[in-house]
């Protein structure tokens, strides 16, 4: 009895450390010996380049899977190893088809979910609809609608970069790494002499305050209508009717007819606001300014910014940001004006508007997002990676 006992615990000893075996008795290929998988959700070929370059620094490959468009635009996804008990990292980046990568992404976690992956953590280097972060006026905030939706998927946390607004880190219920892209972008910039930063808004003035004294340089801000307008009506308070005060001073009544609920009731007259001509604070005579910013999309702004930079003495001028979207006709109005570089990240494939504007340059930041992945897998402390960096960078 006790030596059927022995054997059948032998046995099961045995059949567990075979499970993993093929028929043949090496070792099934599909189970990484690293512990981990990493994969791209994006279907076009554009946007696999940065997952390639994580995966070639992590020195593994990236997972078997597939993800296409069907006929009727639908997407699919198709996981073709086995996921069981790992921890799996979704590299997306988001090209001009937004709404599509959500679903890629979206998709290929809720697959990935359902596989039994033990932790499923998305890479997205630029996260979509992050300017919709605040209420306007009787819209939404998108942005936490997006981060209810990722954690519903089945995400379990969050590498990105630069955050539109820090506090969109509070819309998770699971962690969120947000990484910098200042070091490398600095880093860009240091062999230049003769420098002065400059600020395109008053949102981005602590941003460029604090490459200003990395740098030892000089800072100057830029105020009037090429200002950013995002907190204007931000908070939803203007969503009630306005209300007419027949008290008020003539020609300065509200174009609203409606009564006030309760008579006898005065509200204070808001001013219309007005922005100035666009203005220049600080000395750029003689340098080169660097506008600063953390998205480039419609460049306007950064055109007219340029001008005024021009007549005031800068010799040169550089825009700097991480997410290089570049819509529309960025790149034909960035070759047209008087811009001399504009320096962006690859957290956005933007390979086509460097083909259109050869003032387009590319700084490759794969190496700290494949750090933070070996980091994370490995359980080790992220501090490293915040080295040196304060809240406003």
């Amino acid at each position: 009895m006790l030596y059927c006992q022995k054997y059948k615990t032998k046995r099961r000893i045995l059949k567990q450390h075979l499970i993993r075996r093929c028929p043949s008795g090496n070792v099934n290929m599909n189970v990484a010996k690293s512990g981990y998988h990493v994969f791209c959700a994006n279907s076009t070929p554009a946007c696999t380049e940065l997952a390639k370059k994580i995966t070639e620094r992590l020195g593994v490959e990236l997972g078997k899977s597939v993800v296409y468009q069907e006929s009727n635009r639908e997407t699919r996804v198709e996981i073709k190893e086995s996921v069981r008990g790992q921890t799996i990292f979704i590299i997306q980046t988001i090209p001009r088809d937004v709404n599509t990568a959500i679903m890629e992404l979206l998709i290929m976690a809720y697959a990935l979910k359902t596989s039994c992956a033990k932790n499923i953590i998305g890479v997205i280097p630029y996260f979509p609809y992050s300017k919709q972060c605040k209420m306007r006026k009787r819209g939404s905030i998108v942005c936490k609608l997006l981060a209810s939706m990722l954690a519903k998927a089945g995400l379990t946390h969050i590498i990105t970069m630069d955050l539109h607004q820090k506090e969109i880190q509070g819309f998770f219920t699971f962690p969120v790494d947000n990484l910098r892209a200042s070091p490398f972008l600095l880093q860009y910039i240091q062999e230049e002499e003769h420098l002065c930063l400059s600020s395109l808004s008053c949102r981005c003035l602590f941003r460029a305050q604090s490459y200003a004294e990395r740098l030892r340089l000089g800072l100057a801000v830029m105020h009037g209508e090429a200002q950013c307008s995002e907190s204007d009506m931000a908070d939803g308070r203007h969503s009630p009717p306005c209300v007419r005060n027949t008290f008020g001073h003539p020609g300065l009544e509200l174009p609203c007819k409606q009564q006030a609920p309760f008579p006898g009731i005065e509200l204070p007259i808001m001013m219309a606001k007005e922005k100035p001509p666009i203005t220049v604070v600080g000395d750029v005579g003689g340098r080169i300014a660097i506008i600063v910013d953390d998205i480039i999309d419609d460049v306007e702004d950064f055109v007219a910014t340029a001008e005024i930079l021009k007549e005031r003495g800068a010799y040169k001028i550089y825009v700097m940001a991480t997410h290089g979207l570049l819509s529309a006709d960025a790149p034909r109005l960035i070759e047209e004006s008087a811009i001399d570089e504009v320096v962006v990240t690859n957290t956005v494939p933007h390979e086509v508007q460097k083909l259109q504007c050869p003032k387009i340059k590319t700084v490759d930041v794969s190496m700290i997002l494949a750090e933070a992945i070996r980091r994370i897998h490995n359980g080790e402390s992220m501090a490293y990676l915040f080295r040196n960096i304060t809240v406003d960078d």
